[in-house]
């Protein structure tokens, strides 16, 4: 391969990010203004951050209460606490998520992985090797008409994977601690851009 090609295959990806536009906070760290959640208690706010826990009773969901995103960019930073971690984030409903930590159908991390309701996992990566287990994590969500791409700790982890069941009027984004499960997991600095 020639330098000038070699170059712009290298920089094309670079591009792409820097297109974007700007994300902006969703989340202040002081309170749940601009979001709405299905049960008190497993969301609270500790030090700036979310905390979303589980007893091992029902799940819970937290969710924008702005209800128009159709395509767009989400990131956010996560760090796993204690417990068998089950977690994600909705796209545009309570159904379609990104999976943050362990399946529990396949008893195995599929973080930064789509989980569908009735399909399970229809894309299958190895990403744990990038998760951190004690540290902060980042992950990127780009939503395109009926199309995503995740990135986990800036590695790609899902490209462009085309959904046949992602709802396509716009929707909320959310986050979701998963029933049943005895666990704890942090998150912030969320932010979201409209594309």
């Amino acid at each position: 391969m020639k330098l000038p090609t070699l170059l712009i295959a290298l920089t094309l990806p670079f591009l792409a990010l820097a297109e974007d536009p700007a994300l902006k906070p969703v989340f202040n760290g002081r309170d749940f203004a601009g979001w709405t959640m299905s049960e008190e208690g497993k969301f609270l706010i500790e030090d700036g951050l979310i905390k979303a826990t589980n007893d091992g009773g029902k799940g819970d969901n937290l969710l924008t209460e702005k209800v128009d995103y159709k395509n767009f960019i989400v990131e956010l930073e996560f760090k796993l606490g204690e417990g068998n971690v089950d977690s994600g984030v909705f796209l545009r409903d309570t159904k379609e998520q990104i999976q943050i930590g362990v399946s529990g159908s396949l008893k195995k991390d599929m973080t930064a992985q789509a989980y569908i309701p009735g399909k399970g996992y229809p894309v299958q990566v190895d990403a744990e090797q990038f998760i951190k287990k004690d540290g902060w994590n980042s992950l990127r969500i780009k939503v395109i008409d009926n199309t995503y791409s995740t990135w986990l700790n800036g590695e790609p982890i899902m490209r462009d994977y085309e959904s046949d069941t992602i709802i396509s009027q716009p929707g909320t984004i959310g986050l979701q601690v998963h029933g049943k499960r005895e666990m704890s997991i942090y998150f912030r600095d969320i932010r979201v851009a409209e594309l």
